[in-house]
């Protein structure tokens, strides 16, 4: 990096913010006005000087995608799922970005109708996505979400599938996601508050009218909650979901009768976790009642749903999580987790004995995918592991056989898993709690301590991070890097205590954890923290941002994707979407206990002077998640007070959000960027 290259220094003016008889300064405020020219330049600017300080590694990054694409197949399509007589093919094209939605009638050897080309749709765009897809039972309508901001305000569209017409209505500000009703002319669909963001309407359309004419059914006025609308996989009901962090409630009406008074299944019970699915006359109910805090099954005659009539299925067991059930004619399947690994069971409704899937993998994802049949003995699942390309497998769970329908295929003939050892290790946490890490690397590593080593984390929302299989991260690997994701708690990874011991005033837990698991891999002579490096993104910034304040010495670089760092100012401020929803996870800052302890983590507000480690943050200045303002203030600040001379990089997708770039093509080039700065501080060259 040349010296010549200064970095932009961003303007000071110092903004007084009292909370508790508390005052904080905050002398980068003013990055937060989208509109004003001068935040666009300042953007600009550290956009131009990460773009001159990387330059010497543009060839490298042109060919890291090069090496990454090759290894995509590019003509590739989805294993066809068939409902309500058509079968559903997603496909690529060779050199195109988008997917193409198609579907045939009656069987894959009928003609193929293209539904949605997203390449036509996509163009004159800089960036497009396509969601909601709903097909009428009549298969003759489909509603679909676009957004072409990536703020995820979707504009739902109706297209007669038979005339290839769109009508010329516009819904605006949905999330896209919409269900029709049994007479194939209304349409429910979720709308977003203007401001915050947060899916707070429910709203029925008929088709042939105007959307100002639209009903509104439901308006969520709890801002803690969230709404959606499905319909059960019965076809039965139409039902609305409030959720919100630790309850839920939700409503419903027949299909047939979309005009009728939606009734309440459950009304809300702070506390009370539950989801439901239709099944002949009786609800089945995953839920957290009578304090099973890892869930159980209950059930609930159709027509008297009220708590006191829920009678137990599956009980609640301390050691396995029940994390969903898929329901078929003549068999329930059940999704649990076990000591942290996927768990598969099938459980015939006759009784006749019950049995897991096998698996033999300690470092492995197994989930059930698309099953839309009821009446089928056929249950599809996926299966991955850290090195083994994904698979959809049909399973007869009568006979016990599988059909391995689809494997990832990995083009360019040169991978073979069986180059890749795969481990699951367990740090010991400060306070004596075992967190496993899930690891991959090439075959005959040395544990000297010079492997490079990038450990990823998220740990919030209960969010589990499985093992997954990634075409992209080849191109670490072979080039001798260790790749290990670290299991923290915040997630739900060990059952729901995991996530309970991760938040709130407990939050401190994820990055300590975190930390402990980067000095055991140090400790175990994987890696030095001259060759440790850190990622994570979105609360999974958070995370790098506290463990930067905490232990920089440790690692050698870290990537912050989308970060939030400015955790006390966005959880004051309540027309921000990442707010009032919330409190139940970080707490609420109008508390005073809740506003210290946040205060002592905040990345933003625990900036000191000392040295930090190289650093690369990316952010996208539409995004609607974690406001672009969060890593620009925090980059600001960094510039200022760290001690070293370390490379610090803000790169912001002035055409994206919180996602990053749409095409797949667009998302690969981010990852090239990524990996470059980790190989370049290697010294790896190509």
């Amino acid at each position: 990096m040349s010296n010549a290259i200064q970095p932009p220094k961003a303007k000071i003016i110092p903004k007084i913010l009292e909370k508790h008889g508390h005052s904080r300064t905050d002398n980068y405020y003013w990055l937060n006005e989208r509109e004003n020219p001068e935040v666009i330049d300042y953007l600009n600017q550290e956009n131009d000087y990460y773009q001159k300080s990387t330059a010497h590694t543009k060839d490298f990054q042109n060919s890291l995608f090069e090496e990454m694409k090759a290894r995509i197949k590019e003509d590739d399509e989805s294993v066809p799922y068939f409902y309500n007589g058509y079968y559903y093919i997603t496909r690529f094209e060779k050199g195109k970005d988008y997917p193409i939605h198609s579907r045939k009638k009656g069987s894959l050897e009928a003609p193929e109708e293209i539904m949605f080309d997203c390449n036509e749709m996509a163009k004159g765009h800089a960036y497009f996505n396509l969601a909601g897809l709903s097909v009428s039972e009549d298969n003759v309508w489909a509603s679909f979400g676009v957004d072409t901001v990536s703020r995820r305000q979707y504009t739902i569209q109706i297209k007669n599938l038979q005339t290839g017409e769109i009508l010329p209505i516009k819904i605006e500000n949905t999330t896209g996601g919409a269900t029709w009703a049994g007479d194939n002319q209304t349409l429910f669909y979720s709308r977003k508050d203007e401001q915050t963001l947060r899916p707070d309407k429910i709203y029925k359309h008929k088709l042939g009218t105007s959307p100002d004419k639209d009903e509104l059914v439901f308006f969520e006025k709890d801002e803690t909650f969230d709404v959606s609308v499905y319909k059960s996989k019965s076809k039965k009901y139409i039902i609305i979901n409030s959720n919100s962090t630790m309850t839920t409630e939700y409503r419903m009406v027949l299909s047939a009768t979309p005009d009728a008074k939606f009734t309440v299944f459950q009304k809300r019970t702070r506390g009370l976790e539950y989801s439901m699915s239709h099944f002949g006359d009786h609800f089945y109910i995953v839920t957290n009642k009578d304090k099973a805090t890892n869930f159980k099954l209950m059930k609930t005659p159709e027509n008297t749903t009220g708590k006191e009539n829920w009678v137990d299925v599956i009980p609640h067991r301390e050691e396995v999580l029940l994390e969903d059930i898929d329901i078929f004619a003549a068999y329930l399947v059940v999704t649990e987790r076990y000591n942290g690994l996927n768990q598969i069971r099938i459980m015939p409704w006759n009784g006749e004995g019950d049995y897991y899937l096998p698996f033999d993998s300690e470092t492995f994802t197994a989930y059930t995918t698309t099953n839309l049949d009821f009446d089928t003995e056929i249950l599809r699942y996926a299966f991955q592991s850290l090195a083994t390309p994904s698979s959809v497998i049909d399973f007869n769970m009568r006979t016990k056989t599988k059909t391995v329908l689809k494997e990832q295929e990995v083009v360019g003939g040169t991978f073979d898993k069986n180059n890749y050892t795969e481990e699951r290790v367990w740090a010991t946490a400060q306070d004596g709690t075992q967190v496993p890490i899930s690891m991959v690397y090439r075959k005959g590593l040395q544990q000297n301590g010079n492997n490079p080593t990038l450990l990823y984390a998220y740990g919030s929302y209960g969010v589990t991070m499985d093992c997954y299989f990634s075409t992209v991260r080849l191109s670490l690997l072979d080039r001798g890097f260790i790749y290990a994701i670290a299991h923290i708690r915040g997630g739900e990874d060990l059952g729901r205590p995991w996530y309970e011991n991760g938040k709130l005033l407990k939050k401190k837990n994820t990055f300590t954890d975190f930390i402990d698991c980067s000095k055991f891999l140090i400790d175990q002579k994987y890696t030095s923290n001259q060759h440790l490096y850190a990622e994570g993104g979105s609360a999974g910034g958070l995370l790098m941002g506290a463990i930067v304040n905490m232990a920089p010495s440790l690692y050698h670089g870290v990537i912050a994707q989308v970060p939030f760092v400015d955790v006390v100012t966005t959880m004051l401020d309540d027309s921000i979407p990442l707010t009032t929803g919330e409190y139940d996870e970080w707490g609420n800052p109008n508390v005073k206990k809740y506003y210290n302890y946040m205060l002592s983590y905040s990345p933003y507000d625990n900036v000191t002077a000392q040295a930090y480690p190289h650093m690369y943050v990316s952010t996208g200045l539409h995004d609607s998640q974690v406001q672009y303002c969060e890593p620009a203030k925090w980059v600001a600040k960094l510039r200022v007070l760290r001690t070293d001379n370390n490379q610090l990089y803000l790169d912001t997708n002035m055409d994206a959000g919180h996602g990053g770039a749409s095409g797949r093509f667009e998302a690969i080039k981010e990852i090239a960027k990524e990996y470059s700065f980790l190989l370049d501080l290697e010294g790896i060259k190509k």
